[in-house]
């Protein structure tokens, strides 16, 4: 995207990753294009450029100078995370980033007018850049973001952005989006402060021209921002926000969110100094473990982008069987990703729910009410199912009972498309045993989405031995047009997710059924990273749920369903939807009862819990269940939310040590059962 006018009477200096083209009014417009990539990155190769750039900038004092993307994609996504292992030496790291330091320094003390021209993405060293720009002009598109998301790779800004977004945003607002590595749209970004204009597309150019010639109003720093910065009341707001953080992300597992904090307690009226401090705390985490891990996470999600990208396969109308929580969110999210969707049931009362919480969601995703109209004009109710006939995704997401989908499917061949994708939705059923009936099983795929599906970035693709690779390749394509990442395993009881996650939840219901309190199985799980125990997560994911999928884990691969389970769904308490499971629910809040102690050794809950999980994990390495351990590693992390700064199941087995983890199941065993004995995978997984 590029807003500027075509230059006349213009001169033009041109670098590798930079062009400087200055035009008859005296305004300099310098463009970022990195070669060969789609989005422009601050690759050190950038940056050496840059102080090319303002040394010419500065023989050129041009009335103002304008930093703007030639790419479609947007501004800048930040810094080359690919050169992060090279970052190697905290003090060698540190004398870089201070480097960038003086650079972006230079650019603020411009004696000229400077502006961020933001469209698409502005993220991390992207938008530190921009602040250090005199203005910011974005563009009011759903495309524009802006936002500083360094924590979520274990690290935290490091070119200057954690001093300069305080100033400019204020304490509350700056940490909220450091902290959280959220971003902004164009229109919060300016409500925030952090942009002095949000425009559409054909009067960029006029404000970024009258920022340059006729300035802006400097917003006044706010009479709150200045209290909360007074070296009395710091301690106070630094405590807060760690309690608030601590709920989320403990220290001792995520160090980046606390340092911070510290940052701003120790050095928020001394520019300079938090200059300093910023360099020499990012350089020291980035070394560290969790930080290590979430960036092997960060190309693991890279590398599922890539499944299924190059492939042509227009899909415009999706067509959705069975409207209950999770296809009724499926048809919602596909509407809101500007599909045509229409939402097939028995009768219209069980579609009827599904639209009204499809309406809601759009209310509080869609802020512009003419988007927001043409999103529910997208999504139709379609008792009679005449949709089959049209669309070119066909997605099932009925009750997990074998002849019923059977029966469906043999319908479905008949109806759909020669060319349209059957899909799926089972979350346990293999696809060889849904598809017998079937003229052409080979056309059946399993697209396999987790609740919630609004917040759940994985999709796994389930493939049997006789499923047309085509297709497979289609609905990597269609996961990755909803703005989903596909993980491709192959077909077997439960895949991939449901299979390593099973164990692991039964062991703890396993606990409860023990005697041990629900509460410490919970604490047990999150005191070692999960963020969410498993007795509360089996209330969230319904306990009918997991006792269907335990049932047929069971009856396919052995062991047996813990009775706590049975008994709570016989009884119809079935989780947070039925306000009573294990635990009790009042409105979105869980009521947990009083803790009770255990004579059993919290390690020992523990390792229940989490080896049992890792030996499923190397027993579908072993059978081929997915491709990889790095698969099985993002897919645990983003289906289930594994501990995240481990790295996933099978890194972190690796660092805890294969042989010790042998010599801990071996025990487990001899003293709670068979269940627990060593997987053969285990004999021949690389450390």
């Amino acid at each position: 995207m590029n807003a500027v006018s075509e230059p006349v009477n213009s001169t033009t200096k041109q670098w590798v990753h930079w062009t400087v083209t200055t035009h008859a009014n005296g305004i300099a417009w310098v463009a970022i294009d990195c070669p060969n990539q789609s989005i422009n990155t601050l690759s050190t190769g950038a940056l050496g450029e840059l102080g090319e750039v303002v040394d010419e900038l500065q023989r050129l004092r041009p009335r103002g100078a304008v930093f703007h993307s030639n790419k479609p994609s947007g501004f800048i996504v930040g810094a080359d995370v690919s050169e992060f292992k090279n970052l190697q030496d905290p003090i060698d790291t540190a004398a870089r980033i201070n480097q960038v330091h003086e650079l972006f320094a230079r650019i603020e003390k411009l004696s000229f007018p400077t502006v961020a021209s933001i469209h698409g993405h502005c993220l991390g060293g992207g938008l530190e850049l921009a602040l250090a720009c005199r203005y910011r002009v974005a563009l009011d598109d759903d495309a524009t973001r802006l936002g500083l998301p360094e924590v979520l790779l274990g690290i935290h800004p490091g070119f200057g952005g954690t001093v300069r977004l305080n100033e400019r945003v204020g304490v509350l607002q700056a940490f909220d989006l450091m902290l959280t590595g959220r971003n902004l749209d164009a229109a919060r970004a300016q409500k925030a402060g952090l942009v002095d204009r949000a425009v559409p597309l054909r009067h960029v150019e006029n404000a970024i021209v009258k920022l340059i010639f006729k300035g802006s109003k400097v917003r006044p720093r706010r009479l709150v921002d200045k209290i909360l910065s007074n070296p009395l009341i710091r301690p106070l707001i630094s405590a807060v926000l760690r309690r608030q953080v601590a709920k989320r992300a403990p220290e001792q597992h995520y160090p980046a969110p606390y340092a911070m904090i510290r940052l701003w307690l120790q050095h928020a009226n001394d520019r300079s100094a938090m200059f300093r401090a910023e360099a020499k705390s990012i350089s020291d985490l980035f070394v560290s473990a969790t930080s290590r891990n979430l960036q092997r996470l960060f190309f693991l999600q890279e590398r599922l982008k890539t499944i299924g990208r190059d492939v042509n396969s227009p899909c415009q109308h999706v067509h959705v069987i069975g409207a209950g929580t999770m296809g009724g969110d499926i048809a919602a999210w596909c509407a809101m990703r500007g599909l045509k969707v229409t939402l097939q049931d028995r009768e219209i009362q069980y579609v009827a729910p599904a639209i009204k919480r499809a309406h809601a969601t759009f209310k509080t995703r869609i802020r512009d009410r003419y988007r927001r109209q043409a999103v529910q004009d997208n999504l139709l109710i379609d008792i009679e199912g005449k949709g089959i006939a049209k669309a070119d995704v066909i997605i099932e997401a009925i009750i997990e009972k074998l002849d019923i989908k059977r029966s469906l499917f043999q319908e479905i061949e008949k109806n759909a498309k020669p060319n349209a994708l059957i899909a799926t939705n089972t979350s346990s059923i293999r696809l060889e045993d849904i598809a017998e009936g079937m003229s052409d099983p080979s056309r059946l795929v399993g697209i396999h989405f987790f609740n919630p599906v609004a917040q759940m970035q994985l999709i796994e693709i389930i493939g049997a031995a006789n499923t047309q690779q085509l297709q497979l390749d289609r609905a990597a394509a269609f996961a990755l047009k909803i703005d989903r990442q596909p993980l491709p395993a192959n077909s077997s009881a439960g895949f991939l997710i449901n299979r390593i996650l099973s164990p692991y939840l039964q062991e703890a219901m396993t606990m409860v059924d023990e005697g041990i309190s629900p509460v410490i199985v919970d604490q047990v799980a999150t005191e070692f990273g999960m963020p969410m125990g498993p007795i509360e997560l089996a209330d969230t994911v319904g306990l009918d749920i997991c006792l269907s999928v335990g049932q047929v884990l069971a009856e396919k691969l052995g062991g047996s369903v813990p009775q706590s389970l049975q008994t709570k769904v016989q009884s119809r308490q079935l989780g947070r939807k039925t306000k009573q499971g294990f635990y009790q629910y009042q409105g979105k809040k869980i009521i947990r009862p009083k803790v009770q102690q255990t004579h059993v050794p919290r390690a020992d809950i523990r390792d229940r819990m989490v080896l049992r999980l890792l030996n499923e994990s190397v027993a579908c390495l072993r059978e081929g269940v997915v491709a990889d351990a790095d698969l099985l590693d993002v897919g645990m992390v983003f289906g289930t939310g594994f501990a995240p700064f481990r790295g996933g199941p099978i890194n972190y087995a690796r660092e805890r040590g294969v042989d010790e983890i042998g010599s801990r199941l071996a025990q487990l065993s001899a003293k709670y059962g068979e269940r627990f004995r060593p997987d053969p995978g285990w004999e021949t997984l690389a450390p």
